[in-house]
């Protein structure tokens, strides 16, 4: 969507008029029109609308055409950060859910960014009330400076919780993030809301998802993913009528009330086949708000709803507003726990498994440009794994895992089934030898580490076993540098184990 002016109002650069500094918070969220120098007014006709339409005059008649659009012109993305992200922990206990490394060289909040970007969405902001400050540091550092062109640029901001004159709370849920920083939104005069979310790992086009919302005439699009009756228990699920318009929704149904939401998917354009195998249909937790219906939810119907996908979006739908789904047929991965987050990140490696791609050149991910040199591997037995930037490998071997940036992996070590976050920084050897007793960051010599996430900056020393001998399920050992979940050993950011350590 865009905003137009009409032919019939004079153009403001003929009338001598100054127009608003390229990259200015007012031209970048809002439009600004400036008066003639002359001082006298001149008429400016402004429509803002959803789809575009295009008038002829032909001999003494009128014809008006009108074409659905999917400009991103008018569009708002608003990614939000969740909340204190416990599923995770310790991966977040420094720092923001999508914040979170992902794939040795980015970071979760990567991936909706990167699609806004590659959907030609460049205004762009990450609410979060929780360890903000990394995040902040990496969406500054990679995009502000390149967001959008010339002529239409953009910008990449993170929105902290904050306490008001009119509000002393921090978010209370999705929407109540969104009700707070409604004013500054408002300020954008954006027509869409798309509203996303910081832990998923997708690459989505959301021109066709936003074209489908104005196709329908919608105040709300659901973006949803097709599934099975064996996973469907585990998500909130939608059913449509024969227009593809939600008219019930239900939240991890079970038995016959799990039976009660299978939907016909072709309806959402799912091939027959296909349909058969997947008769249901889950919320991503993607969604396009129509501004005005935004705003009237939030401000007005439901002051006191604090979720989209429980409240806000159910109590739209009973109110009688447009509520709309849309098919995304594609790979979709929530990443909120620690097993879910280590099978999307080790799958990468696998080609029989791989469904998500860092290297597709269409569209990319992108992230902060940190100018590394290139990874040294020095005599390594490598097979099946990813190397991050800058990483220093000494005569080891390694087998299916992920070694994040400026990792260090000394001779003689074996690393299986692994995700190395890395470093944030090199450490000289004389830095830590002239301290007593000094672990170097890395990974020690002659170490085992099997089935692991090794968070940033952790020491860990030589002729360690981080192998889960026992088989632990869940264990807290967070005083001694780790945490265990799901079979899962996590060592905790800046962590010290000691030489000889067997966990």
């Amino acid at each position: 969507m865009q905003a137009v002016h009409m032919r019939a109002s004079a153009p403001c650069n003929a009338s001598g008029a100054a127009t608003a500094k390229l990259g200015s918070r007012q031209s970048i969220r809002g439009k600004a029109f400036a008066t003639p120098r002359n001082g006298a007014k001149t008429k400016v006709i402004r429509t803002t609308r959803a789809v575009a339409v295009k008038a002829e005059v032909v001999a003494s008649s009128t014809a008006d055409k009108t074409e659905v659009s999917d400009s991103t012109d008018n569009v708002l993305a608003i990614i939000l950060g969740g909340g204190a992200g416990t599923r995770l922990y310790p991966l977040t206990k420094t720092r923001a859910k999508p914040a979170v490394p992902l794939g040795a060289n980015y970071r979760l909040i990567d991936i909706p960014v990167s699609n806004c970007i590659n959907s030609d969405i460049n205004k762009i902001y990450c609410l979060t009330q929780f360890n903000s400050a990394s995040l902040n540091r990496h969406l500054s550092q990679a995009y502000n400076s390149n967001v959008g062109t010339y002529n239409r640029q953009g910008f990449v901001e993170v929105l902290a919780a904050q306490q008001s004159p009119v509000n002393k709370d921090w978010f209370q849920g999705t929407a109540d993030a969104v009700r707070q920083y409604l004013w500054l939104f408002s300020e954008s005069k954006c027509d869409e809301y798309l509203i996303l979310s910081g832990d998923h790992l997708y690459r989505m086009d959301y021109r066709p998802f936003l074209k489908k919302h104005r196709e329908v005439g919608a105040d709300i699009t659901v973006s949803a993913v097709p599934m099975d009756e064996e996973r469907a228990a585990a998500f909130g699920l939608m059913k449509i009528d024969k227009s593809g318009r939600i008219i019930d929704f239900a939240e991890k149904p079970e038995g016959n009330a799990l039976k009660a939401m299978a939907v016909d998917t072709t309806i959402l354009g799912l091939d027959a086949e296909r349909a058969k195998e997947m008769p249901f249909i889950a919320s991503m937790g993607i969604y396009v708000f129509s501004a005005k219906a935004m705003e009237s939810l939030l401000d007005t119907h439901f002051p006191e709803s604090h979720d989209f996908g429980g409240e806000i979006i159910p109590s739209a739908r009973d109110m009688g507003m447009h509520v709309h789904a849309f098919l995304y047929d594609g790979y979709w991965e929530d990443i909120g726990t620690i097993k879910a987050f280590y099978d999307a990140n080790l799958n990468c490696n696998d080609p029989d498994k791989a469904k998500f791609s860092f290297y597709d050149r269409g569209s990319p991910i992108y992230t902060q440009s940190r100018f590394l040199p290139p990874s040294k591997l020095l005599d390594a037995d490598v097979t099946r794994s990813t190397i991050g930037d800058g990483c220093f490998i000494h005569k080891s071997t390694i087998s299916n895992s992920m070694i994040g940036l400026r990792s260090t992996i000394q001779h003689d070590c074996v690393i299986e089934d692994t995700m190395i976050m890395g470093a944030d920084y090199y450490e000289e050897t004389h830095e830590c030898e002239s301290l007593p007793g000094c672990t170097p960051i890395g990974i020690g010599a002659g170490t085992t580490i099997r089935k692991a996430i090794i968070d940033k900056n952790a020491r860990i020393g030589m002729d360690c076993k981080i192998i889960n001998k026992d088989n632990v399920k869940e264990a807290n050992h967070e005083d001694e540098g780790y945490i265990i979940k799901d079979y899962i050993i996590v060592v905790c950011k800046d962590a010290i184990i000691r030489n000889g350590t067997i966990i």
